[in-house]
């Protein structure tokens, strides 16, 4: 799992138009002599190359050919990538007007240890164009185009502005050794596959996103975002668009608090989710810890399925203050404890996947790690194909009830019974109703808060906040939920 975005758009630049009003969301860059690239399918995408001359798609640093992506310089195959992804959008979309993405590889925000892949968005908003679907009401360039039949644009401005990390993996402070694959096959192993970014970047542009400040609940200039129409608080039973600005911010940071009500992604849901993962607690000794928890995935090791894995929960304890890390091969007390036993550990100190393989090499026919610090269910991100035993993800208060229910045991037995499998009556990421839940982490998240898809989705969605390993190249159903959002809002 890796971070797909995290840069919100600047303040709005407003301007009079004939056609109604427009919002300028991305300073516009000035044009660079270069390529022109276009997709030709159902929709026409023209890539617009922003960078100067010899930087970005220019750069004529050698490269050679990988994975389907002929280019033989670093800019060459950077460009085709973006062909490719321009091609699947192309194909996905329908519109008479072309749409044409402002694109360029510039140096980003990072470090060492982490990076902003990149970032894209509606370069305009309008609303009361000719042919507007819903009067007072913001819609990205490239959709009210399409929607208007002609090119409302401002002239000489891109629909939307693509913005990447040029510098990543090629430098020592910028994820070195995991910089982005170029090549078009998602054969990207440890590397950050372009083509995924690129498809996630693009419908962020398209569309995937609200233009109402998600942080504040204030609308610009008062005029609702047309995802404002969709987007349904839990909490109030209300649309955005029938809410205060007040109950806005606060259902963005409410765990679940935010479901998209669109008729086109709910029917889509039963065919693209899986059902959710279910740690159920039982037991003599389970007392008040008895019961179903929800949990978050582990992207190694095999996925939960019915009949579960399970097994006594019996807790490794490796530090003085009492918590198990798991991050050095067990000592014999506690592979004595573990051994054909679910492994209840602690987060922290090392990744999850040195946690997995530890008590898994002390006999563990599973693990459920505890998080160490207050916050909603979460995933846990890692390869290892070695790895051959489930685990899950529970939060900081549940992992304390369970480690509660743990104190009366002996070496070997707890009496508390893990039960590690499917829940068929949920579907992974959705409300109870079958709608699919956004992402609104109880802590707010420049940038992710809102304007994607929840984490706990599975498969994994490509419009959620990071890029997961087991994306593949599709947008549409029975895969994945992105094309019906946009459908839902006019596309």
């Amino acid at each position: 799992m890796k971070p797909a975005d995290s840069e919100k758009p600047g303040h709005p630049r407003l301007q009079q138009a004939a056609a109604g009003i427009v919002a300028t969301l991305a300073c516009a860059l000035a044009l660079a002599v270069g390529a022109m690239t276009t997709a030709h399918a159902a929709a026409s995408i023209v890539i617009v190359n922003q960078n100067a001359a010899g930087v970005g798609f220019n750069d004529p640093t050698p490269a050679t050919p990988v994975g389907g992506n002929p280019g033989t310089t670093l800019g060459q195959q950077r460009l085709y990538a973006f062909q490719q992804a321009a091609n699947i959008w192309g194909a996905t979309l329908t519109s008479s007007v072309p749409i044409r993405i402002g694109a360029s590889f510039v140096p980003l925000s990072c470090t060492a240890t982490s990076a902003v892949l990149g970032s894209a968005g509606a370069n305009e908003i309008w609303s009361d164009f000719t042919n507007a679907p819903r009067a007072n009401t913001w819609y990205p360039a490239a959709l009210a185009s399409k929607l208007a039949g002609v090119d409302i644009a401002t002239p000489g401005e891109p629909h939307i502005i693509a913005r990447f990390n040029s510098r990543l993996g090629l430098f020592p402070d910028c994820l070195p050794g995991n910089g982005f694959y170029l090549g078009l096959d998602r054969n990207f192993g440890d590397q950050i596959d372009l083509v995924t970014v690129l498809l996630h970047e693009f419908a962020h542009g398209l569309g995937f996103q609200t233009f109402t400040d998600d942080e504040t609940g204030e609308e610009i200039l008062g005029t609702p975002s047309i995802w404002d129409y969709y987007l349904l608080n839990n909490t109030t039973g209300r649309t955005w668009v029938e809410s205060t600005a007040a109950e806005r911010a606060a259902s963005a940071v409410t765990w679940r608090g935010l479901s998209w009500n669109g008729a086109r992604v709910t029917a889509a849901v039963p065919q693209v989710l899986d059902p959710m993962s279910n740690l159920a607690v039982s037991g003599a000794a389970a007392g008040s810890a008895a019961g179903n928890y929800e949990v978050g995935d582990a992207s190694f090791g095999p996925p939960l399925a019915n009949p579960p894995v399970q097994g006594q929960l019996m807790p490794v304890v490796d530090q003085a203050n009492g918590t198990g890390l798991a991050c050095d091969p067990l000592n014999a007390l506690n592979a004595l404890a573990v051994r054909g036993k679910v492994a209840l550990v602690d987060r922290g100190s090392c990744d999850f996947v040195t946690k997995a393989k530890n008590v898994q090499a002390a006999g563990a026919i599973a693990m459920v790690v505890a998080d160490n610090a207050p916050g909603d269910v979460a995933g846990m991100s890692g390869n290892d194909p070695s790895i051959a035993i489930p685990s899950v993800r529970v939060t900081q208060a549940n992992g304390a009830t369970l480690k509660a229910s743990l104190q009366r045991r002996s070496r070997t037995q707890s009496g508390v019974v893990a039960s590690l499998g499917l829940n068929t009556a949920r579907l992974a990421g959705a409300d109870a109703q079958g709608r699919i839940l956004m992402y609104t982490p109880s802590i707010y998240s420049p940038g992710s808060t809102v304007s994607h898809y929840t984490t706990e989705a599975k498969p994994n969605q490509l419009m959620e906040p990071a890029i997961n390993d087991d994306l593949t190249h599709e947008v549409t159903p029975p895969r994945d939920l992105t094309f019906p959002l946009l459908q839902d809002i006019g596309w």
